[in-house]
C-alpha cells in the first residue's frame, strides 16, 4: 500500500516476535542484524544467501525462492531481494495478511521504512527522510552521532534515577518543568565532572 501522507514515527518492540526477511544479500544482512539486535526471531528465505547470514546462529535460513502467502504467521516482514516482482509479491501478501512490511527497493510501497539509527546505550536517535534519500538520512545521523557523548548517558542516569524516586513517592513533575531543568546547565555540570552538584540540582528543583 503506497504511503500517501506524513509517516507516523514509532519504535517497534520485536523481541520474541517472528520476523521474515526475504532476500539474502547485503541489504538483507543489515536488516537481519538490526532485527537480531532487537531480539527478534528471524527467518530468512532466498535462493542465494550470503555466508555471513548463514553464520548468524540466531537466524533460520531456508535457501529457496519465496512462496506466495508465507508471510502469514509473521509479525513483520522485509522484502529485500534484487527482483522487484518478488518484492511486490511479498509486499502484497503482507498487506493482505495485515503484516508490517518494509520494501527496500520502494519505501513508499511498504508500511514502514527503516531509519538511520545511532545508539548510545539506551539512548536511540533515528533519522529518516521518508525513503526519499537514505544517503541524507545517514549523513544527518552521523552529525547527531558526533554530538552524543558519555555525558548524555550520565545525564540520562541522573534523570531516570530522580524520576523513579518521584514515582516511588507518588510525586511527579510536568513535562515543562523537566525541560526547564534540562536547559538549566545540567549537561555542562556533568561535563565539568560536577556530578554531585547535578544530582543535587535535580533533587532541589523537582
Amino acid at each position: 500500500m503506497p504511503v500517501t501522507g506524513e509517516q507516523y514515527p514509532v519504535f517497534l518492540t520485536v523481541a520474541g516476535r517472528r520476523c521474515l526477511v526475504v532476500g539474502g544479500g547485503a541489504v538483507a544482512l543489515r536488516r537481519v542484524e538490526g532485527l537480531i539486535a532487537a531480539g527478534a526471531r528471524v527467518r530468512v528465505v532466498a535462493p542465494r544467501v550470503l555466508e555471513r547470514v548463514r553464520e548468524l546462529a540466531e537466524v533460520t535460513v531456508e535457501q529457496r525462492p519465496y512462496r506466495r502467502g508465507e508471510v502469514a504467521g509473521h509479525w513483520l516482514v522485509v522484502a529485500a531481494t534484487d527482483d522487484p516482482a518478488v518484492n511486490q509479491a511479498v509486499s502484497d501478501d503482507a498487506d493482505a495478511a495485515g503484516v508490517w512490511v518494509n520494501r527496500v527497493d520502494d519505501a513508499a510501497a511498504g508500511s514502514f521504512t527503516v531509519p538511520a539509527v545511532t545508539r548510545r546505550g539506551p539512548v536511540t536517535v533515528a533519522v529518516t527522510t521518508g525513503g526519499r534519500s537514505p544517503a541524507l538520512a545517514t549523513w544527518l545521523r552521523r552529525r547527531v552521532e558526533d554530538e552524543l557523548g558519555p555525558e548524555h548517558l550520565t545525564l540520562l542516569e541522573l534523570v531516570s534515577e530522580r524520576r523513579q524516586a518521584q514515582r516511588a513517592d507518588g510525586a511527579g513533575a510536568d513535562a515543562g518543568s523537566w525541560q526547564k531543568l534540562l536547559d538549566s546547565g545540567m549537561l555542562e555540570l556533568i561535563r565539568a565532572g560536577r556530578i554531585a552538584e547535578a544530582r543535587e540540582r535535580l533533587s532541589t528543583c523537582l
